[in-house]
């Protein structure tokens, strides 16, 4: 018993969708931080590289711009408006774009992870959250605290000693620029520079990638579920048996009422004679065949005659169509073709009677 008791409590079972889905309204999904921050640093540098000496070059000009008019204009209300929209405009039409696609990076990478959802649940305030002793707790002493430790670590000594590797082969190539003049040298530091940052960048990004798939396991194992959680969880999907069986009866009332009611448009009623009762319709217009309107054994039986009786509905006795009719027809079918011929006698005989009395008034 008790080792029952302790496989129903270990967490083997992956997750229901229905588990899923209340995880990540919850704002619990698996996702790398460390994935936007590579991506975004490793386009900054690629923009870097493609676009970095235009930007500098426009930078120098604004910069010339200002110390030519800084003798011979005063510092007045009026320049430093003048001044400072241009330097406004400069970071809008020169560094706006790069910084608008840099958030657009940062976006598909998150969108890449966890899909394109909005919840307000997330973004609600949890005032629990403040408590200060709570979140010295999980900064000291929990197991998060621990892993997110080791993997900064990890970060800084992996990407560290890429750049140390790309530094130190390029201070041996810089020995050759002791002769050589200023823009010779800035132009082999910006080059290595960036060359140092791109390998770098790509080691941040395959530590990312590495985070990432670590926080998809780490997801994956708190939302497993123990087997009496996902047993649970089918009878709530399924729904309690005894509301389910109060809504059948429901049912069963509705539909009984209904078969009651269209009893007095039938044109004949089949019995065998005391179990079983059919009430048979059939208008030649809108039908293809005769209909089953209702039908029922032991006392619904009782009741369609006792209705057909009220409504001068013809009771005709037939034990092996009643019988066969009851089995084989659902009330609202149609009858089949085999049963053609013993159901058209049959109306052909009702029919019969019904124009004799009428044509005897």
């Amino acid at each position: 018993m008790a080792d029952m008791q302790s496989d129903a409590g270990e967490r083997t079972e992956a997750a229901t969708p229905k588990k899923r889905d209340e995880s990540r309204r919850k704002g619990s999904v698996a996702k790398s931080t460390e994935v936007n921050s590579a991506l975004i640093l490793l386009a900054a540098i690629l923009i870097l590289q493609g676009v970095g000496s235009m930007l500098a070059g426009r930078l120098m000009e604004l910069i010339r711009t200002f110390f030519g008019m800084a003798g011979r204009m005063p510092v007045n209300d009026a320049n430093v408006q003048t001044w400072v929209s241009q330097i406004v405009v400069f970071v809008l039409v020169t560094i706006g774009p790069i910084m608008l696609g840099l958030m657009v990076i940062g976006a598909v990478a998150s969108v890449s992870q966890v899909g394109l959802h909005f919840y307000w649940e997330p973004m609600s305030p949890k005032f629990h959250k403040l408590n200060p002793l709570k979140g010295l707790k999980r900064l000291l002493i929990s197991k998060h605290s621990a892993v997110e430790l080791f993997k900064n670590l990890m970060k800084i000594v992996v990407v560290g000693f890429v750049g140390y590797s790309a530094v130190k082969g390029m201070i041996e190539d810089s020995l050759v620029l002791m002769d050589s003049d200023a823009g010779e040298v800035i132009t082999f530091m910006t080059s290595s520079a960036l060359s140092a940052a791109t390998k770098m960048g790509l080691a941040f990004l395959v530590l990312a990638a590495l985070d990432y798939a670590f926080q998809r396991y780490e997801h994956e194992e708190s939302l497993k579920m123990t087997k009496q959680e996902v047993k649970e969880e089918g009878k709530m999907a399924e729904g309690d048996p005894q509301v389910k069986g109060r809504i059948r009866s429901i049912q069963r009332q509705i539909a009984y009422k209904r078969m009651m009611q269209d009893v007095p448009k039938a044109d004949v009623v089949v019995t065998n004679p005391t179990h079983v009762a059919v009430a048979l319709k059939y208008d030649v217009a809108n039908m293809n065949a005769p209909k089953v309107i209702a039908k029922g054994a032991e006392l619904i039986a009782q009741r369609i005659k006792e209705i057909a009786f009220a409504h001068n509905i013809p009771v005709m006795e037939d034990r092996i169509l009643a019988r066969t009719l009851y089995k084989t027809v659902e009330v609202g079918e149609e009858i089949p073709e085999k049963m053609f011929q013993a159901v058209a006698q049959l109306l052909a005989y009702i029919f019969r009677m019904r124009n004799a009395a009428a044509a005897a008034r």
